[in-house]
């Protein structure tokens, strides 16, 4: 829903409400400045009607330490405005981004399958900062050089309204440039979002895939790539300086003209003798000083809109619904028992469904495996076991003959203990990333016999750091296998009811398969075990095993069941081991 200027920014003020009493302070501070600054002008008329043209001495005297007070009233005024916006300014930012990260944690799979990690991380960092522009730098100009063109108009009004009426024809004339800029400033600010989306995008690309680029010769279409977004959002601020530009000049050329209307009224016989040279000194002064408030205040419609619409893609994220969690019912251990039920299912950024009308039937504490070609839907049943997704229709999936749906989120993905082909891995020590999620402290004796049992003691033993090793993003500084043995450790840790290996040891050496397999082994004891395979050898000996095509099981039974059949399995098996 496209919100209007009026809402975001309302909504934007609303988190300034924890910080009244310093924003009051703040906009004393941008007042008391401008206030100043007009009372400097309005003394220009004592000074010289009665210090010079009625040769008052007393006048001119006093005049030195107004002037000081003035300018000392100013900096503190200047000060206290400063520093009580920016305090302001920093909060509502830090408040901001820590919504936006706490609300994209909390966002359901779905969202991230449709968003560029880019695009989030953009609106975390740069996003957020310009917030920061329209609250701090806008919200000063807006204040301090409005007060201070409502205190010159003042002025002008009381030393002479009819001259100053004239000045007031061009307001109308501003405020249809301001309208008609301000609507240009927010779509030019949205295309600005946009490509810094993604320069985000494509830098990330290009620096979690160096190893690809380097490999397949790709820098030359990389660069040329990055060229073309960077060029484009140069030409965005282009776009947007040259509006700024051609706007506060159209500003500045009306105040110019009503200036000179007025210069030549008061050249005229009939108006000379009306106006002394003080009255004179300050109408012209105020004039002269309203252009720089006006070009000011003409400008920061830029970096309010900009903000604006910052705030805006902000607002978009924040309000996309969290994941839902309406289960209700509440279990410490299930014992595993795992019924799928005529489950049809479809991507939402996909067409056609991955899984059709798919039923199997797994008994706490049995192993089954899924085999298949690639995109016949066994990782999607992964997936929807702790719920990442949501089931529709008649679909359903039981876990103790309880709908998971039921089940409150928290209490279903504790039942899950997963192990993939894609470790995942924090940059942090090895012990953390084993410990990641853990409640509870672990001594050094346990922390160990996991390390021993998941085959993680026998690469990090010669490690100088040990257990305290970082590993680097993602893992960079070890090898699959030993990826593979930490994610192992930490399902041992987690000691849930049901374990899913999806992949676990495919992109692994014999070597290491062959210690990873002890380890599996050893874990899945006494748990439900769903195995998702393309190396047969590796689940020969489970309970049952379903082939998988298109999403729906065209073949159940043990190994060798399936071998009898010769069917799809025994083909399968063929491909692998050859005719044996």
């Amino acid at each position: 829903m496209d919100q209007t200027t009026s809402q975001i920014y309302k909504r934007l003020i609303s988190y300034v409400g924890d910080y009244k009493l310093i924003a009051f302070f703040a906009i004393v501070g941008m007042i008391g400045y401008s206030a100043m600054d007009a009372l400097f002008i309005n003394l220009m008329k004592p000074f010289i009607d009665e210090g010079l043209n009625d040769r008052n001495t007393d006048v001119l005297t006093y005049a030195p330490f107004v002037v000081i007070a003035l300018v000392l009233g100013r900096g503190m005024f200047n000060y206290m405005s400063s520093y009580c916006l920016s305090y302001v300014g920093s909060q509502v930012v830090r408040t901001l981004r820590q919504q936006l990260f706490e609300h994209i944690l909390h966002l359901p799979v779905s969202f991230h399958d449709k968003n560029s990690n880019g695009d989030l991380i953009s609106k975390i960092t740069f996003d957020t900062e310009q917030v920061q522009q329209a609250i701090t730098k806008a919200l000063l100009i807006v204040v301090r050089e409005g007060a201070f063109v409502v205190f010159l108009l003042f002025n002008m009004f009381y030393t002479s309204w009819k001259l100053s009426l004239i000045f007031l024809v061009i307001i109308p004339l501003v405020a249809v440039i301001v309208a008609f800029v301000s609507k240009r400033f927010r779509m030019i600010s949205k295309k600005i979002q946009s490509a810094m989306g993604q320069v985000t995008r494509s830098s990330e690309q290009m620096l979690s895939g160096h190893k690809v680029i380097h490999g397949f010769g790709g820098q030359q279409q990389e660069i040329s790539q990055f060229s073309a977004i960077n060029n484009h959002n140069r030409q965005q601020r282009i776009k947007m300086d040259a509006t700024k530009a051609l706007s506060v000049s159209v500003i500045q050329i009306l105040a110019a003209s009503a200036m000179a209307v007025i210069l030549w009224v008061v050249s005229m016989p009939s108006m000379i003798d009306t106006i002394s040279s003080g009255d004179f000194v300050l109408l012209i002064s105020s004039m002269m000083m309203l252009l720089r408030p006006l070009k000011q205040l003409s400008n920061v419609n830029s970096d309010l809109q900009r903000g604006i619409s910052a705030a805006q893609s902000i607002f978009l994220v924040l309000d996309e619904e969290v994941e839902k969690d309406t289960g209700t019912y509440s279990v410490d251990k299930v014992t595993g028992k795992i019924e799928v039920n005529n489950v049809t299912f479809k991507y939402p950024t996909k067409d056609e469904p991955v899984l059709k009308n798919l039923s199997l039937s797994i008994n706490a504490g049995e192993s089954i495996a899924l085999v298949g070609r690639s995109g016949s839907g066994k990782s999607t049943i992964s997936n929807l076991l702790p719920r990442y997704y949501e089931l529709e229709g008649d679909s359903e999936i039981l876990l103790d003959g309880v709908n998971i749906a039921d089940y409150k989120l928290t209490d279903l993905r504790k039942q899950f203990a997963l192990v993939s082909q894609q470790v995942v891995l924090f940059n942090d020590t090895i012990t953390n990333n084993i410990c990641y999620g853990l409640d509870r402290e672990l001594t050094n004796e346990e922390l160990m016999a996991v390390a021993k049992q998941a085959h993680v003691w026998e690469f990090v033993k010669d490690l100088p750091e040990g257990l305290d090793t970082m590993v680097g993003e993602n893992g960079v500084m070890l090898s699959g296998g030993q990826r593979q043995r930490i994610a192992i450790a930490r399902a041992i840790l987690k000691d849930a009811p049901i374990l899913i290996l999806d992949e676990a040891t495919s992109a692994l050496d014999t070597e290491s398969e062959k210690l990873i397999q002890q380890a599996l082994d050893s874990l899945m004891k006494e748990k439900t075990s769903i195995v998702i395979a393309h190396r047969l050898s590796t689940i020969e000996n489970s309970d049952c095993i379903y082939v998988i095509d298109h999403g729906q099981v065209i073949e159940k039974g043990t190994h060798s069941e399936l071998l009898e059949k010769d069917g799809t399995y025994s083909a399968l098996c063929k491909m692998q081991f050859g005719e044996q």
